[in-house]
């Protein structure tokens, strides 16, 4: 199974967890999603009145500089341990 498939499939996986993560591993799979399948951060970081926008913005920009493939990998990692 390649990484991609691998990741697509932890995307699956994640919207089906038994339990809803806590916002801080939210964040994480949030950001490594999106360093994941987009890369570094692009674009403006919210503004101060959208904090969760901003939030979410701050935790992808946190992993600027990990390869997608890096970035991937630890999704996989993380969803396999949320799924028990």
């Amino acid at each position: 199974m390649t990484l991609q498939s691998q990741f697509e499939q932890a995307m699956a996986d994640s919207k089906t967890l038994a339990e809803r993560p806590d916002n801080m591993t939210l964040l994480r799979l949030y950001a490594l999603y999106k360093q994941g399948s987009e890369g570094d951060a692009k674009g403006e970081r919210p503004g101060f009145t959208d904090m969760i926008g901003r939030a979410k913005w701050d935790a992808w920009d946190a992993l600027k500089g990990i390869t997608k493939e890096d970035a991937m990998q630890q999704y996989v990692d993380l969803v396999t341990d949320l799924k028990g």
